[in-house]
């Protein structure tokens, strides 16, 4: 299947607890229009490697995370939470509802990225959740 966009799947947590503040004015520009199109449900790729919304964080050195061992970790634990396999080809929002089922409504974000340097910004409120 042909995919739109390649997503970490850690990203599916950095996603929903979005709230326009990033690593630099580039990258929160970049995720704000990756976030609105995701909206609209297209295919995605999950990969534990760099991302299109990596793309424009200053921790991508040509195409490796600075922080790689720490956002493997996280990766490979969505993956497994969710019963999802590095490669595989999905609607976005069929992975979003798997984030939260599996993580977020289960209030297991803490274990899965709790040591995240942005981990103070995730506070899951169940009533602002965006149902697409």
């Amino acid at each position: 299947m042909e995919y739109k966009y390649k997503i970490r799947p850690h990203h599916g947590m950095c996603i929903a607890f979005f709230k326009g503040k990033g690593y630099s004015e580039e990258f929160t520009a970049h995720m704000k229009v990756i976030i609105k199109e995701l909206k609209n449900n297209p295919l995605v790729c999950l990969k534990v490697n760099t991302d299109e919304l990596c793309s424009r964080c200053p921790h991508n050195i040509r195409g490796i995370c600075k922080s790689s061992d720490k956002v493997v970790r996280y990766d490979n634990e969505v993956l497994k939470r969710c019963g999802l396999t590095d490669g595989i080809v999905l609607p976005y929002l069929d992975f979003k509802k798997a984030v939260y089922d599996n993580i977020l409504y289960a209030g297991k974000r803490e274990e899965v990225c709790g040591d995240c340097e942005w981990s103070g910004l995730c506070h899951f409120d169940e009533e602002n959740y965006d149902k697409k």
